[in-house]
């Protein structure tokens, strides 16, 4: 599996940020070819000092080649151009591939 992970520092607008992200960009992520399961979250905290994040979003794709073409997909370049409607902080976007730690 191959995951995508997208961190939001604090926007200068959260309300707006909450609605757009749910109403507007997710229904465009949703659509991503290849897509297996996607999570977000809006209560980010850290273990020993505040978060330096807002909202987290993850996406599981069954390998690297999935993740890239979901993201070369028209759902996947209107996503990545969307973003700047919302996320007024900015953004890290990272992936990798998942390691099994149980077997």
């Amino acid at each position: 599996m191959h995951k995508l992970v997208v961190l939001y520092p604090a926007p200068a607008d959260p309300d707006h940020f909450r609605d757009y992200y749910v109403s507007e960009h997710l229904p465009l992520v949703a659509k991503w070819p290849g897509l297996l399961a996607y999570r977000y979250s809006f209560e980010v905290a850290a273990t020993t000092a505040e978060s330096p994040y807002y909202a987290v979003f993850e996406a599981d794709f069954a390998d690297a080649a999935a993740l890239a073409a979901a993201r070369a997909s028209e759902y996947g370049r209107r996503a990545a151009a969307d973003v700047v409607n919302y996320a007024s902080g900015g953004v890290v976007v990272i992936d990798y591939p998942v390691q099994d730690g149980l077997g």
